[in-house]
């Protein structure tokens, strides 16, 4: 009974010994070496097979030159993971003799360990449409990528040139974004882990993982993540007035199980919007864990991941024009200290004045700076103070040197940085006047005469002409209350000299103003993805709703170009918590703080000048 229940313990036959087989092989004879390939790939081959042919390749690595590459391939396709502890054990020690023996195989070592960095594929079929992914109902994945990391150190710890040629084969192995969500989610949680063991490619990898994401966040805008939602809620409405509509609802939870870790609630309605927010998850409890030991903060890996982001920050996130989620990995980790928050506002400063950057560059960094004091909560009045202190300081010796001088006029293409420091000055005292008035009134407002608004709206440069209306609009109801400067007059002189063009190859019935020339938009407006938003929301200043007092003062809205919709908080002059909206402006926030769909360059000059 033993000997017929108990599997075959199977050598290497045909011919003697493996190293035999290997070596006819070489003098031409390859009937054995035919019959090895065939039991190798034995689809129903037993671990105790496994085992005994692994123990044997251990032992004769020195004959797997490059010739037997193909064997070495069938090898690499052994169905291991998921099998027992000792196939387990025997083929990582396998892989540590291989790559230590045959550098030559280490490539197609690391490619077969990366695949396994996701879920394994299932074949799917509706309606004879081939629609196969991912298996979600995998049992043993958390064990299975324990083990392919287990796999991955093994090999680096015999070669230690793998980093450099690990990183080619995780940048062409990344999933595409139409993947399923699960699948993205393994990858780059997987990546993620890499850093932690190989921490000479965790720049890269991070820069790989933000590449990825801003192919997602700039292929999914915002006004379609927001109609996505509108529709879905509608959806839901209907389904809720129907007995059929919710039993419909709980058999999907019911479906779903335990696998999806989201209730409905909380997934986005739109599908590339749902994969964003999934791997903004991962990447913000990936910087909390690297930066806290045991519920701490390890001061020394925070700023070593710091200097990572930020250099990803510089290549990636800068030069993309209107992401609206990724950049908040930099919000994220200056929340955990004040040193990290000024550094990064010191940073984006130097990159603002320094003239041998790109304009477009440095109107950038403006944009960051203005929306990052006005945004995060964990910044006191005196770093604010500080940093009005630099722009406003820069701004008056700009003006300096320009003001008398033959470029002494409003041009966007000529004095972009400046205009760009104007609205991040404008956009910080809108956010942070109460703040810096707060306590003792006599001396905010002391400190705020000292600022000289005046000079810099009455300048030859006329900032107030190119900054955006709604901005212009509070800023000049603000200083008028508090008697710091009179922007009306400048407001309703710029309106006069412009008239709207009629821009239409085919009727001559549109209407386009240009009302954002320095196609400016504020990086730190709303986070609107449900999962990752939680992780925001507690250090984020969100625009507060208009006293009475103030809304007397915007009754004199800028009419420079007219729409109903406006998403964002601060032009809708409303707080998230207050279904009332009141209207400060007859103006678009899409069209003011977006680029247009294209989102290639700045809207056309669409005024005219009167003669």
């Amino acid at each position: 009974d033993e000997f017929i229940s108990s599997p075959p313990r199977k050598t290497v036959r045909f011919g003697g010994t493996l190293s035999d087989i290997l070596l006819k092989y070489e003098r031409g004879e390859t009937t054995d070496f035919e019959l090895l390939k065939h039991q190798l790939s034995d689809p129903d081959i037993k671990d105790p097979q496994i085992i005994n042919w692994l123990h044997e390749f251990r032992s004769s690595v020195t004959y797997l030159t490059k010739d037997f590459d193909q064997l070495v391939s069938i090898l690499l396709k052994l169905p291991w993971l998921r099998r027992s502890r000792e196939v387990v054990e025997e083929y990582l020690g396998f892989l540590g003799n291989l790559v230590s023996a045959q550098t030559v195989h280490l490539r197609p070592c690391l490619r077969m360990i990366v695949s396994q960095f996701v879920p394994p594929r299932i074949t799917i079929r509706e309606d004879d449409v081939d629609i196969s992914d991912s298996d979600d109902d995998e049992e043993n994945l958390s064990e299975n990528f324990n083990t392919c990391h287990r796999a991955l150190q093994t090999v680096a710890r015999y070669v230690p040139s793998t980093p450099q040629f690990l990183m080619p084969i995780l940048v062409e192995t990344f999933p595409f974004i139409n993947k399923s969500e699960r699948t993205l989610e393994c990858y780059v949680h997987n990546l993620l882990r890499v850093t932690v063991y190989l921490p000479t490619l965790r720049r890269q990898i991070l820069e790989l993982i933000v590449e990825k994401l801003l192919k997602l966040d700039v292929s999914t805008p915002q006004q379609d993540i927001e109609d996505a939602e509108e529709a879905a809620d509608n959806s839901n409405t209907e389904e809720k007035s129907t007995e059929e509509g919710l039993f419909d609802m709980e058999e999907d939870e019911e479906r779903e199980g335990n696998k999806v870790i989201s209730t409905r609630s909380e997934r986005m309605a739109h599908p590339l919007a749902e994969r964003l927010d999934i791997l903004m998850t991962i990447l913000f409890a990936y910087i909390k864990d690297v930066c806290h030991v045991e519920g701490k903060l390890d001061i020394n890996k925070t700023k070593d991941l710091y200097r990572d982001l930020v250099s990803v920050f510089d290549k990636l996130i800068l030069p993309t024009h209107a992401s609206c989620h990724v950049q908040y990995f930099m919000f994220y980790i200056c929340s955990f200290k004040l040193g990290l928050a000024e550094a990064f506002l010191d940073h984006l400063w130097k990159k603002l004045h320094d003239p041998n950057n790109p304009s477009v560059i440095r109107q950038t960094a403006g944009s960051y700076i203005g929306s990052f004091l006005a945004r995060a909560k964990f910044i006191p009045v005196v770093t604010v103070k500080a940093c009005l202190d630099l722009l406003v300081n820069w701004m008056h010796k700009y003006i300096d040197n320009q003001d008398t001088g033959a470029n002494a006029y409003c041009d966007v293409a000529l004095h972009g940085p400046f205009y760009s420091a104007c609205q991040a000055a404008f956009y910080t005292l809108i956010f942070r006047h109460k703040q810096l008035l707060d306590g003792n009134l006599r001396k905010g407002l002391s400190y705020l005469q000292s600022l000289n608004f005046e000079r810099i709206v009455m300048c030859q440069l006329n900032p107030l002409k190119i900054c955006i209306p709604p901005v212009v609009n509070l800023f000049a109801a603000i200083t008028r209350k508090y008697q710091l400067v009179f922007c009306y007059t400048i407001i309703e002189r710029n309106n006069r000299q412009f008239i709207p063009v009629v821009r239409s190859a085919t009727g001559g019935d549109l209407v386009q103003t240009c009302t954002n020339p320095l196609d400016s938009f504020f990086p730190f407006d709303p986070y609107i993805l449900k999962r990752s938003k939680k992780t925001i929301d507690p250090f984020y200043q969100f625009w507060e709703e208009l006293s009475a007092e103030d809304l007397e003062n915007l009754k004199k809205p800028i009419k420079r170009g007219t729409s109903e919709d406006e998403d964002d908080d601060f032009l809708k002059g409303e707080t998230p918590q207050n279904d009332g909206v009141v209207e400060i402006a007859p103006n678009s926030y899409e069209s003011h703080t977006r680029s247009p769909v294209s989102s290639i360059g700045s809207p056309a000059d669409c005024y005219v000048q009167y003669p």
